[in-house]
């Protein structure tokens, strides 16, 4: 499977502040978009262009525009953290919902919430932060499938090779893109070294 880990200076150094445990939740918000924006343009290496004649105030050239839609469904409540700056670099940008629910006891997700865009003619995103036992990640990937998508990529702040070994599993080939490739899980499913309950600290609900 196609694990890319984005280990630019500054990606691990935003990385490493995300991690911090007394990083206050509006600095953490701000890392998130910021790491985020990183993990997005590598996403997107792929996306096809097209030739576009412009003029400068010199001359007339040829430039690249894109050709290829793109969507981005961000798997709630921690994906929203990472919704924002996919917007702003790409404003005409499609946008779906899933929500999960993760058992605390089993670890295992349920969906509770769905809404989806065309996805059939664009390039998905499936934004979910931590990618831990890879259920979660799995069954979203299911869902944009059923949903028509053809062409999609993982992006998260954080990876297990659990959660890898699991989408490798039940979706051969996808794309993964993450900062972080970390040593594993715990007995109750959270990633080490990790950084703790995404949603938790995006919005302060310790």
């Amino acid at each position: 499977m196609p694990l890319h880990v984005v280990d630019h200076p500054l990606a691990q150094h935003v990385l490493t502040h995300l991690r911090e445990k007394s990083t206050p939740p509006a600095v953490f918000r701000d890392l998130c978009e910021t790491l985020t924006t990183m993990l997005v343009i590598e996403a997107t290496r792929c996306l096809a262009t097209r030739p576009l004649e412009i003029e400068t105030p010199i001359k007339v050239t040829t430039g690249q525009s894109l050709s290829e839609g793109l969507a981005a469904v961000p798997v709630l409540r921690a994906g929203l953290g990472m919704l924002e700056p996919v917007v702003q670099l790409f404003p005409d940008v499609a946008v779906g919902y899933i929500g999960l629910e993760r058992d605390e006891e089993t670890a295992i997700a349920r969906i509770y919430y769905s809404k989806f865009p065309e996805l059939s003619n664009r390039f998905t995103l499936c934004l979910d932060p931590m990618l831990a036992t890879g259920g979660s990640a799995a069954h979203a990937i299911s869902l944009l499938k059923e949903h028509g998508a053809k062409k999609l990529a993982m992006v998260s702040i954080v990876a297990a090779p659990e959660g890898v070994q699991k989408l490798e599993e039940v979706h051969p080939g996808i794309d993964i893109y993450t900062a972080g490739y970390d040593e594993g899980l715990n007995p109750k499913a959270y990633i080490v070294p990790g950084l703790g309950d995404f949603g938790d600290r995006l919005y302060g609900t310790f």
